[in-house]
């Protein structure tokens, strides 16, 4: 290779390969999984009560009485999901649906499970 000075090169010469095949990509730029389990959930603002139910396609569906006006909801919807798991609401991150109905969280916990209802809780038929 001939040295022209400034870092050029000579035009028959083909630019560099990466060693990952990516073009300028930053190191950082590698997404890192932190742990915990993520749950997808459907939510529905503004709804009579406030309550968690489980549907039969693995996504939870969480109804609650606050508005979807500056955060108010989803924060109401993290309490509700640390209340129903069991975890402080700082161990629930939401990862992606901030302003849409269908969100996904990540739990910091071993399991996901949700409690069964006490006596006289849930549905009323």
């Amino acid at each position: 290779m001939t040295n022209l000075g400034g870092g050029l090169r000579p035009p028959s010469e083909p630019p560099p390969k990466s060693q990952n095949g990516l073009r300028g990509r930053s190191p950082r730029s590698k997404r890192t999984e932190s742990p915990g389990e993520l749950l997808e959930v459907r939510v529905q603002p503004r709804a009579r009560r406030n309550e968690v139910v489980a549907q039969a396609d693995g996504v939870f569906r969480v109804r609650v009485t606050a508005a979807p006006e500056g955060g108010e909801a989803n924060r109401a919807v993290i309490a509700l999901l640390a209340d129903a798991l069991g975890v402080a609401p700082s161990r629930i991150a939401l990862v992606r649906g901030a302003a849409s109905r269908d969100k996904l969280f990540r739990i910091e916990r071993g399991s996901l499970t949700l409690p069964s209802p006490r006596r006289g809780e849930g549905d009323r038929r």
